[in-house]
């Protein structure tokens, strides 16, 4: 859990509980030795617990606020999250080279320091925002929206949100997108999906990346994907490399074939 965002608490949504524990270690609030605790320690972490559930409900309400304004703007968002590393930057890169003739493309980039990101983006033309967020681990829907109305992301256009590199913390903070996509590179370990079950489970596609490094790695792409179905059995899976562009053409197909489909939604 992170300390400062309280992510897996009361309140954090579409959390991810396994059919069986029967193997895991559970860490819980409650103990088998005896003593006593003083009443101000109890207080205290009802009132951190509180303070959790108070900041993701204002979480919720402010992307509830940008998915309205999204609809009501044609603006097409996705939310991009991985641990660092597994090659978000560079897919969309990719992607506004092979889709910038199509439509507008806007992204806005999360890190705790530095706007290299931000920058490797704008070397394409495409507009781009960095976000610092020192400490704190995630990107939060409050945030998005004033990035979005400092960039000016157009109507009818594609925003793509780069979160922070990290599989935990983001998984509980609704931006008010219309998918996540969770990147996972073949360079990880093939068993994330089952260790970081929140996040693939709030996921509505995977990208299996950096496919051209398979034979140089110790990865089982079908085991990865067995435990990502058994997480969340809806999750749509695309491998691919991006430098190499192996299979591309299928991430960028997805990606206009759903903004096509929320475009078209009787919802937007």
């Amino acid at each position: 859990m992170c300390g400062i965002c309280g992510c897996g608490e009361s309140g954090s949504p579409k959390k991810w509980v396994p059919v069986s524990q029967a193997n895991a270690l559970l860490l819980t609030p409650s103990h088998s030795h005896s003593h006593t605790h003083r009443v101000e320690e109890s207080d205290d972490q009802h009132r951190l617990i509180q303070m959790e559930v108070d900041l993701l409900s204002k979480n919720n309400a402010y992307a509830e606020k940008n998915r309205a304004y999204f609809k009501a703007h044609g603006i097409f968002v996705l939310n991009l999250v991985s641990s660092p590393g597994a090659g978000k930057t560079t897919l969309l890169v990719e992607t506004i080279k092979a889709l910038a003739s199509h439509f507008p493309i806007s992204v806005i980039e999360g890190d705790q320091q530095t706007e290299h990101d931000a920058q490797r983006i704008r070397a394409t033309g495409a507009r781009a925002l960095q976000i610092n967020t020192g400490r704190v681990c995630h990107l939060e829907a409050q945030g998005i929206a004033q990035a979005v109305a400092q960039l000016g992301v157009e109507d009818k256009s594609f925003l793509a949100i780069e979160n922070v590199g990290n599989l935990v913390c983001p998984s509980a903070f609704d931006l008010g997108e219309a998918h996540k996509v969770v990147v996972l590179s073949v360079t990880e370990g093939d068993d994330k999906p089952i260790k970081y079950a929140d996040m693939f489970y709030a996921a509505d596609l995977m990208i299996i990346n950096k496919m051209d490094l398979l034979p140089y790695v110790d990865f089982d792409v079908a085991r990865c994907i067995a435990f990502a179905k058994q997480v969340n059995p809806s999750i749509e899976i695309i491998t691919l490399s991006t430098t190499k562009g192996d299979n591309f053409a299928q991430w960028t197909a997805w990606l206009q074939n759903a903004m096509q489909a929320a475009t078209h939604s009787p919802e937007l």
